[in-house]
């Protein structure tokens, strides 16, 4: 009985564990563990709180919410976008259409100015002296609608040739005017706001 009781010592029952040295070698070879996922899978997800479901559903709907006034947004922006293109687009229309207006009416008193001299002429007592007083005020009030909307008139008598301004019809040797000078305007020239609307037709001098 107490060789028995030796062969069975608590040390030596110790020393030769049989199970673990199994898993370890196991793992070692490369074998999927069976336990290992769901032990990870236990670790990392989060363990479920009360009130999840409504808490995503709350948070859906406000996601939603803020969509749809965003959309709203987004149409009212595009509407107000398109009332101001055709309002600027009416505007541009009305501008191009009516940009002569104020021109016009100033013009407007010196045609009737024309009428009433053409009827004056027409009378078997018109007065000669009356009628170039007449013709002479008229012009003037026209060229004070043309300078007061910018319209300069070109005449460049005695001045150099500027083929910018000038258009040479022909050539004349002229000994009191240096040469490549305007020695007469056939017809005057005009430049509106600086710019050519229509050249002086000229007769340039030339050496003598």
């Amino acid at each position: 009985m107490a060789v028995e009781e030796e062969k069975v010592q608590p040390g030596e029952a110790a020393e030769t564990p049989a199970e673990p040295v199994v898993e370890a070698d196991a793992e070692a070879q490369g074998e999927p563990n069976p336990f290992e996922g769901a032990t990870q899978a236990a670790s990392s997800e989060p363990a479920p709180a009360a009130g999840t479901g409504g808490d995503l559903t709350s948070l859906l709907e406000d996601a939603r919410s803020r969509a749809d006034d965003h959309w709203d947004q987004l149409l009212r922006s595009r509407a107000e976008m398109e009332n101001l293109r055709r309002r600027h687009a009416s505007e541009l229309e009305k501008a191009h259409k009516y940009a002569l207006d104020s021109f016009v009416k100033d013009l407007v008193g010196v045609r009737d100015s024309l009428e009433l001299a053409l009827e004056a002429a027409r009378l078997e007592t018109a007065d000669l002296a009356k009628l170039r007083e007449g013709t002479d005020l008229t012009l003037k009030q026209l060229a004070d609608v043309m300078t007061r909307f910018g319209v300069e008139r070109l005449d460049p008598t005695g001045e150099p040739f500027n083929p910018e301004y000038h258009q040479a019809i022909t050539i004349q040797p002229r000994a009191d005017l240096a040469p490549n000078s305007v020695a007469t305007v056939i017809q005057k020239g005009y430049v509106l706001n600086g710019r050519l609307v229509r050249p002086a037709m000229v007769i340039v001098s030339s050496a003598a």
